[in-house]
């Protein structure tokens, strides 16, 4: 078995392995087997009317964004066997439905990790990974010793205590997050307090997936211009800051959720008054533990804007590691 795994790039975001023929979070047709790993924008198919493998969840997610083509659903730990070789979805714990993808052919055990977190949001299936693989393919979306996650449960206190801090004053609460994840994880931190929540209306549509499926998201409703000052919570995307319906809400406090919220500067950049950051991606510290659980021949890194600290902590372990030149994009 060689140490150097067979694969090309697919874009910005899709691997092809072309030994067994399969297709990572590509774009089209590309080949044989074509796996997704969840339904954030940056990882579904161009192609929206082609065959793919997916979890349960991230099939009714896709559809709601767009996709036409046929699924196989899979469920978690459960291997399917095909023609050129063994897949497993494993849960990813980065939002509903997110699967790690491994793959057993002639090469090896190769495990994929699409975006990922662990420890899991609590708005999805949680995390699991087999105990040891050959090749590892990992983002490293937050690559330096900077990043290093708080509990969540001490980033849902002050998710609530800024929501009630405004209510209190007659003000409106406004938690900036991109529509799907990080909006439902907001939505459930909320939820023990049992005040009216608007969100966005494209995350108003992902989020009663969520509630079918048996997560927590408190009382809710789509935006409403009329209503929303009326001691409401707004959950919106940055992007609808300099949109009417946030720049006409006359008192408002602007929290900006994400886990880049961990830099100062993003206050000053978004003028926002809080940061919180609740990040739905695996933290430097956490990723570096899951490369020595795994202990691959190499661990490969994606989605990165810094490949060489992460890479330099793995080496100096005995773990070689190659960065792919793949570019790090936001849901947002």
């Amino acid at each position: 078995m060689s140490s150097s795994l067979s694969y090309s790039l697919n874009g910005y975001h899709g691997i092809i392995l072309p030994g067994p023929s399969v297709g990572l979070d590509v774009n089209g047709n590309v080949a044989k087997h074509i796996f997704i790993s969840h339904a954030h924008a940056d990882h579904l198919p161009r192609d929206r009317n082609m065959h793919v493998y997916a979890s349960a969840a991230t099939e009714k997610l896709m559809r709601i964004r767009g996709f036409k083509g046929d699924v196989t659903t899979l469920a978690f730990n459960k291997p399917i066997e095909l023609d050129t070789c063994r897949v497993t979805l494993y849960p990813a714990g980065h939002i509903l439905g997110s699967a790690m993808i491994g793959v057993e052919c002639d090469e090896g055990h190769i495990l994929y990790s699409g975006d990922y977190r662990n420890p899991p949001s609590p708005v999805s299936e949680g995390f699991d990974c087999p105990d040891t693989v050959d090749y590892f393919i990992t983002e490293a979306t937050f690559p330096l010793p900077i990043y290093k996650w708080k509990p969540h449960e001490e980033l849902f206190r002050g998710i609530r205590d800024f929501a009630l801090e405004c209510l209190e004053t007659d003000t409106t609460p406004v938690f900036l997050c991109y529509n799907l994840g990080k909006a439902q994880e907001v939505m459930h931190a909320l939820a023990p307090l049992k005040k009216r929540v608007q969100i966005h209306g494209a995350g108003y549509k992902l989020s009663q997936v969520y509630s079918e499926m048996g997560y927590d998201l408190g009382v809710y409703e789509s935006y409403n211009k009329d209503t929303v000052q009326e001691g409401r919570i707004l959950v919106t995307p940055s992007s609808s800051v300099e949109q009417p319906m946030v720049r006409n809400i006359r008192r408002k406090k602007l929290a900006y959720v994400s886990g880049w919220a961990a830099h100062e500067s993003r206050r000053s950049q978004l003028t926002v008054d809080k940061l919180i950051p609740l990040s739905d991606h695996i933290d430097f510290f956490n990723l570096l533990d899951l490369c020595r659980k795994l202990n691959p021949k190499t661990v490969y890194l994606t989605h990165t804007p810094n490949p060489a600290v992460v890479q330099h902590y793995l080496e100096k372990e005995g773990i070689h590691a190659l960065p792919l030149n793949m570019e790090a994009h936001d849901e947002e």
